[in-house]
Order: structure tokens, then C-alpha cells, then sequence
């Protein structure tokens, strides 16, 4: 008896909608500021108290362009006005690329007949000018991008977008995002929300979902 006979037979997903950053795309300011501060700690300090997330969520929400946004975090920091203004024109360099096990996972999943369906964060700017360096995203029938809809995760209301334009019902759907605060917002509108830590540990829990085949 094969690995695939003696799995559970489970009804496919509607579709399994992925975040992007993290997940499918490896970009991190870090890559960046690792060259603008010698130390360490102020490093740490920097990332998670200046430009973090939600100082990011104002241009990745639509609700802020980005000479505001960042003259506003000068302010509030003017300590750091130099390497805050620093971010927007060297945001490419904050792009890797993609995460090649995860593009692989996304080939396979394709190849069965899986809808897939992006969800990201992401100013729209900047989304237009990273995709030829992503050919992946091509795998996806669409995505919704945050700055386009002017709605970002964890609102609810961008969930239910992707829903409503692609016809998928969430109850029957896979959501995947290495955002804790995502994945809870997913699975209380129905979800079956994966938290994503790695490419090997996804495939290991769609494998157990029946959503991929070995």
C-alpha cells in the first residue's frame, strides 16, 4: 500500500491563499540596515521600533504615500532621519527574491489543480516594481495587494474581498502567513489558517490536509 492510499481521502480546498512576504518573498529591511548601523543592538532597537510594521502598514494600507510617511517618522525620530530616508529609495536592495522551496511548493500544488491565491500587505508602488524579479506570482490565478485595495491584514474586510472576487468560500479554504495576527483573523472568519515557519512544515500540513499529494 502506497503513502498516498493510506492517507485520509479529504474534499480539496476552494482555493489556498498565501501571503507573500516571508512566505513567497524573501524581503527584509534588515538586509539594508545591517550596512547603516555598526551595532547590533541599536540595530534591533531601529527594526522594531522605528520602521516596523506598523509604520509600514501606512504605506502598505494606501492610507499614507511615502514622502508623508516618512517625514512623519523623521519627526517622531530625528535621531534616525538619515537612515529613515534611506528606506523607499533602497527598498529594492530589500529584495532577495523569492524563497526557492516555497516556489517549488507552489509548482507542485499548481501542477494538481490547486486554485492559488495571494493576499499581501504590500504598497502598490512598490509591488509594481518587484515583479519582474518575481516570476512566481505568475503560479497565482490572483492577488490581492493591500495598497491596491486600500484595506490591509488583519482587517477582516480584505478577506472577505479575496472571497467575494474569486468565489471562494472560507470554510473551505486554506490561508497561509508568517503573521500570527493574520492567521488568528483567517481562521475567526473560517479559514483553515497554517501559520508558516517553514516550506518543509507547510508541506507537511497540506500533505495532512490532503490539499497536496506526495
Amino acid at each position: 500500500m502506497s503513502v498516498a492510499d493510506q492517507l485520509p481521502s479529504k474534499k480539496s480546498p476552494d482555493a489556498i491563499v498565501f501571503d507573500l512576504g516571508g512566505v513567497i518573498v524573501d524581503w527584509q529591511p534588515r538586509y539594508v540596515y545591517e550596512q547603516l548601523f555598526t551595532d547590533r543592538a541599536e540595530l534591533d532597537y531601529f527594526l522594531k521600533n522605528v520602521v516596523n510594521g506598523p509604520w509600514m502598514l501606512l504605506t502598505d494600507s494606501g492610507s499614507h504615500d511615502w514622502p508623508t510617511a516618512t517625514a512623519e517618522l523623521c519627526a517622531k525620530f530625528p535621531k534616525y532621519k538619515s537612515q529613515i530616508e534611506a528606506f523607499r529609495p533602497r527598498w529594492m536592495e530589500m529584495l532577495r527574491g523569492e524563497i526557492h522551496d516555497s516556489v517549488e511548493l507552489l509548482k507542485r500544488l499548481k501542477l494538481q489543480g490547486q486554485r492559488l491565491l495571494g493576499l499581501t500587505n504590500w504598497a502598490s508602488d512598490t509591488y509594481d516594481e518587484s515583479l519582474p524579479r518575481l516570476p512566481s506570482l505568475a503560479l497565482f490565478e490572483g492577488i490581492v495587494v493591500s495598497g491596491q485595495e486600500k484595506l490591509r491584514k488583519p482587517d477582516p474586510a480584505i478577506f472577505r474581498l479575496v472571497c467575494q472576487r474569486y468565489g471562494i468560500d472560507a470554510g473551505n479554504s486554506i490561508y497561509i502567513d508568517d503573521n500570527q495576527a493574520n492567521v488568528d483573523a483567517a481562521a475567526r472568519l473560517g479559514f483553515d489558517a497554517l501559520f508558516f515557519s517553514s516550506p518543509t512544515l507547510l508541506a507537511a500540513d497540506l500533505l495532512q490536509r490532503g490539499a497536496l499529494r506526495p
